[in-house]
């Protein structure tokens, strides 16, 4: 049975959607970063990265959470455009994995949980989050789907960070959104999409942001400087 090692965050919640949508049986394995359990070795011989997701489907081992909606795409023919569109579907998913996915959590990060308020990495990645969640925007304004005229893993992937948008650029964030939003509605409305939420709700998760946790997620902090 495929192994599926994961957390509540956006990434792992993305995958545990298409699971869900695709009705594939699974093994969860939480990983608890805030207790350090992603630096273990057992997890660190899935992922070298020391990143969740990952799975491990027999002899094939896939982590970053793009990598696996593609091959788990590809290898149950579900969830994909029409061929002509594969195209689209490539540039769209690299899009959520190179700009949605990094801008969003380091603006997150400098948001929430940097120890000190540094304005100039505060703008920067709050600009770059809203520049990108408004292409989305753009895009979702004259189609009702990311690629293609059908439900894909591009809206998976882009609603696992999108639901997050208030956390991500604060109150009201939504109201310059209203066509993603109306994506993220329609997705989070469906029931495998309450079970891929719920996941994380059957593990016990670490909830304290304490110096321990801080330690295991933000290794810069442990580097002397000089």
């Amino acid at each position: 049975m495929l192994k599926f090692y994961f957390n509540g965050s956006p990434n792992p919640t993305k995958v545990a959607l298409f699971l869900e949508e695709a009705g594939l049986p699974f093994e969860p394995h939480p990983i608890d970063t805030r207790k350090g359990q992603q630096f273990d070795a057992a997890f660190l011989a899935v992922n070298p990265n020391g990143k969740v997701p990952a799975i491990v489907d027999g002899d094939v081992t896939v982590f970053d959470s793009n990598a696996i909606l593609l091959y788990l795409a590809e290898k149950t023919g579900k969830f994909l455009p029409a061929p002509a569109a594969r195209g689209e579907l490539l540039s769209w998913l690299m899009f959520v994995a190179t700009g949605i996915g990094p801008f969003s959590g380091q603006g997150v990060h400098f948001r929430h949980f940097a120890p000190e308020k540094v304005p100039y990495a505060h703008n920067r990645y709050q600009y770059e989050a809203e520049r990108h969640y408004g292409i989305l925007d753009a895009r979702l304004a004259k189609r009702r789907y990311l690629v293609g005229d059908t439900y894909t893993i591009v809206d998976m992937d882009a609603w696992g960070w999108a639901r997050m948008v208030p956390f991500i650029m604060g109150d009201g964030a939504w109201d310059k959104f209203p066509n993603l939003k109306r994506l993220v509605d329609e997705i989070s409305a469906r029931p495998a999409a309450a079970r891929a939420i719920a996941l994380k709700d059957k593990h016990v998760f670490k909830a304290e942001m304490d110096e321990e946790a801080r330690g295991h997620m933000f290794k810069h902090l442990q580097r002397k400087a000089g």
